[in-house]
């Protein structure tokens, strides 16, 4: 053998070593194996079941104030729209990551704020907690100077808002509960005028918080909030007349009622662009069993039914109206502190992401961006808690096309997949409820045309004992293993120390953190061959985005 034939057999050899060991680095559990299920995961790439904005993920901002307290725990802070700091830079960066971001800047009191701007000119005036008054605080205000700072911030990191008007201005509140008369439209509308003059980018505006149906507080009738929803209409129309793009005029954000909504929708076929509802299915944040629910898939299946009948509805409609959650943050009151702000919680956030898209809803309002216990960043430090990691994942990965996607053998695996976002092929979305099993899946796409050499199939393989409170992860850089036809990208998402309930959040067993900067981290894949199966951990959440996987939805 001459020397160059040894030097190409050492390299084949090495080449050869190599490629096993990258198989088997990802998902490598060193401390023993965990029992499985078998199943199957099947994507149906035949066409798209719903399509989402390239913009999906939402999140809001509230006017809850620092005395706003919940259950003896006042989580609120400084997170206000009327006392944020928006000069912060890992604030700034957190925003500007997503390019862009919707953020919807409202809630319970934004029925209570009037304006600084326009005539008759009212007393503007702070929040004051007063239990007699309704929403448990006096009328608010939004001063000018303040409605200013907030679109310089929104111009600087390229958010697209969605501001909630106050729908009760000029109504009476009956004993009984109810508010009647016609909603009075002009401090709002001396709000959009000077926010036109000024050049301010709103991308929508919403009437009201949580009227609908039987309401929160205080409600409104359907055909009166429809003759509100035309008002809103023409009033935007007149003020933005000459504009090549006009804003999207958006309602209720109140909780689902289907005959209240059916009325709303078939009442304003020219007038309403998108309908908002809300989501705290988990119940009060108080609530003890609220991971219980979590990792309950039955209990998850539930809101399905929410999501279909909304589209029924609109289906049925023959209108052009849209369907988004205008507001959602599980647990209501605030949340919980270490459930909805911890690693858990994202079991809950991205299957929600995953089950509305599939119903063809547009965009998901996450409450909070920041504030309370159910913040996407932490309330006082800003610092990014799991589920802003969970979302950003989902928005630089997930397409706007939504696949359907079936998992059988166990219901403790929640699976979703849309055809990939700025790229070739599907991401497939895998999320473990299971603290004890481990599942090596193999995918099965019906049909595709594969790029690669590797021939989708799924065999779900058992394993010995193994406790769950730790999963490592062996490491190669991202370069070690260039992306081929026949190599997908992997992101496994796990909790600190195993523990589902910390805010610490790893990324391929690396922890995500922003620097001394306030830079939000990379997120650096692993490069695994196509034809290894995808290893879920146990209590651990699974991207894989797989290029080579070729379905006529996705073309």
């Amino acid at each position: 053998m001459g020397f160059c034939q040894f030097r190409i057999l050492c390299l084949y050899l090495c080449l050869i070593c190599f490629t096993s060991l990258v198989s088997k680095s990802v998902n490598v559990l060193v401390e023993g194996a965990s029992p499985s299920v078998e199943g199957s995961v099947v994507v149906d790439g035949k066409v798209g079941i719903g399509r989402t904005d390239g913009d999906f993920i939402c999140a809001t901002l509230d006017w809850w104030p620092p005395e706003k307290c919940d259950y003896g725990t006042c989580s609120w802070g400084h997170d206000s729209l009327l006392n944020l700091d928006i000069y912060s830079n890992v604030l700034i960066n957190a925003v500007k990551a997503f390019s862009p971001l919707k953020i919807r800047l409202g809630g319970t009191l934004q029925d209570k704020v009037v304006y600084d701007v326009g005539e008759p000119k009212q007393r503007c005036l702070p929040f004051v907690k007063n239990a007699s008054e309704l929403f448990g605080f006096t009328q608010g205000c939004l001063p000018m100077w303040r409605w200013d700072q907030l679109n310089q911030f929104f111009q600087k990191t390229g958010a697209v808002v969605i501001f909630g008007l106050n729908a009760l201005n000029g109504r009476t509140i009956n004993p009984e509960g109810s508010a009647v008369g016609p909603w009075d439209s002009s401090n709002a509308a001396s709000l959009i005028r000077y926010s036109v003059s000024k050049g301010y980018n709103i991308y929508a505006w919403e009437l009201g918080n949580e009227l609908s149906g039987s309401g929160v507080g205080t409600r409104v009738t359907a055909d009166q909030y429809a003759a509100d929803v035309k008002k809103l209409h023409s009033v935007v129309e007149e003020i933005y007349i000459g504009s090549k793009v006009k804003p999207l005029i958006i309602a209720p954000g109140g909780f689902f009622d289907g005959n209240w909504f059916k009325q709303l929708i078939q009442e304003t076929p020219n007038s309403l662009d998108v309908v908002t509802h809300h989501i705290y299915n988990l119940g009060p944040g108080v609530d003890t069993h609220l991971i219980d629910k979590i990792l309950d898939p039955s209990y998850l299946d539930g809101e399905a039914k929410t999501f279909n009948d909304l589209k029924d509805i609109l289906t049925s409609s023959g209108t052009a109206v849209t369907a988004w959650v205008g507001e959602a943050g599980g647990a209501y009151n605030s949340g919980r502190n270490q459930v909805t702000n911890a690693f858990v919680f994202s079991f809950w956030y991205l299957d929600q992401l995953g089950m509305s898209s599939t119903y063809d809803t547009k965009a998901y309002c996450r409450q909070t961006l920041i504030g309370g216990n159910y913040g996407l960043l932490n309330t006082t430090t800003f610092l990014p808690n799991p589920d802003y990691y969970s979302a950003l994942l989902w928005h630089r990965l997930m397409g706007r096309t939504v696949l359907r996607t079936n998992f059988t053998g166990t219901n403790k695996i929640r699976a979703y997949s849309h055809c990939a976002k700025h790229s070739e092929g599907i991401t497939l979305l895998l999320i473990n409820l299971d603290g004890n099993n481990t599942v090596q899946a193999h995918i099965v796409a019906e049909p595709a045309a594969s790029n690669g050499t590797w021939s989708p199939r799924l065999r779900l393989r058992h394993h010995g004992r193994h406790r769950h409170n730790r999963t490592r992860f062996a490491r190669l850089p991202r370069a070690a293993l260039p992306l081929s036809p026949a190599t997908r990208e992997e992101y496994h998402l796990t909790a600190k120390d195993g523990d589902i309930q910390s805010q610490t959040m790893l990324l391929n067993g690396k922890v995500l953190a922003v620097n001394s900067l306030g830079e939000i981290p990379p997120f650096e894949p692993i490069n695994v061959n196509s034809s290894e199966p995808v290893t879920v951990a146990p209590y651990s959440i699974v991207f894989v985005h797989i290029p080579s996987l070729i379905v006529p939805a996705c073309k």
